[in-house]
């Protein structure tokens, strides 16, 4: 698919060439990651039918679940009013999104007490990360 495809220069990327992506999983609409794409990680996500990703440590496209075997599958894509951030409504592959092992990565509450507050981990760790990523 070319990345000079109409569309996807309707999408306002930043500075960087990249754009805001929030995947939000279909049916729960439990919202499950956060992450950035450039305009050849949309491209291919749209080719694909899954989520591709752009990693700004490592720079370079980054397949979800390319080591854990957690795809997220694309059903819908969506852009905002601003068309400055995009929604992946995904199907997520063993129902673990975070690298930590749970359903989403916004699994910490700040959790407010009289003398402040703290996170505190609210979901469970489905599965344990050192068996889900080879060393």
């Amino acid at each position: 698919m070319s990345t000079n495809a109409a569309w996807l220069n309707k999408v306002k990327w930043d500075e960087h060439g990249l754009v805001p992506v929030i995947a939000q999983e279909v049916g729960s609409n439990d919202v499950l990651m956060f992450a950035w794409m450039n305009r050849e990680a949309l491209a291919k996500t749209v080719e694909l039918g899954e989520a591709v990703y752009w990693s700004r440590s490592r720079k370079k496209l980054w397949h979800k679940g390319e080591e854990s075997g957690h795809v997220q599958k694309v059903h819908e894509i969506r852009l905002d009013c601003d068309e400055d951030v995009v929604l992946l409504k995904v199907e997520q592959a063993d129902g673990i999104a975070c690298h930590t092992g749970r359903h989403s990565c916004f699994f910490q509450k700040l959790e407010q007490e009289k003398k402040g507050g703290a996170w505190k981990a609210v979901e469970p760790v489905l599965k344990d990360p050192e068996r889900i990523y080879k060393k």
